[in-house]
């Protein structure tokens, strides 16, 4: 069992920077691959990052490629997102999710635990 507690979110204009922070209970946080994922009213959870277990390997939809960044402190139980130029269509709340299958996987079915959620809202 993995219980995910995120935070860091909050409201910022467009071209700002928010870094968001996952932290995972249990032992084996380091044999799950990890993914953050977003939702936004009225819309469907939209996947936005994934990391293998290891950290070698990592994912990005092109909506935020190049403009965030996923990393994990093993050591720490921690998954973090920064992301950088901000803009409004990246308001959502944003939740990590672990998949014990250990590879990166875009769906968020393939998800098994996931957080309860931090706001973002990006003002114009």
């Amino acid at each position: 069992q993995v219980q995910l507690v995120e935070s860091g979110g909050g409201l910022v204009q467009a071209g700002g920077s928010l870094r968001l922070a996952c932290v995972a209970s249990g032992r084996t946080f380091s044999r799950y691959a990890m993914g953050w994922f977003r939702q936004a009213p009225g819309k469907e959870r939209e996947f936005v990052a994934g990391i293998s277990w290891s950290g070698d390997s990592t994912d990005y939809p092109d909506s935020v490629q190049g403009r965030f960044t996923i990393s994990r402190d093993n050591a720490k139980n921690t998954l973090y997102l920064q992301m950088n130029s901000l803009e409004p269509e990246d308001t959502a709340v944003y939740y990590c999710a672990a998949t014990r299958r250990g590879t990166i996987n875009s769906g968020y079915a393939a998800y098994e635990y996931w957080g309860q959620g931090t706001q973002i809202t990006v003002s114009s």
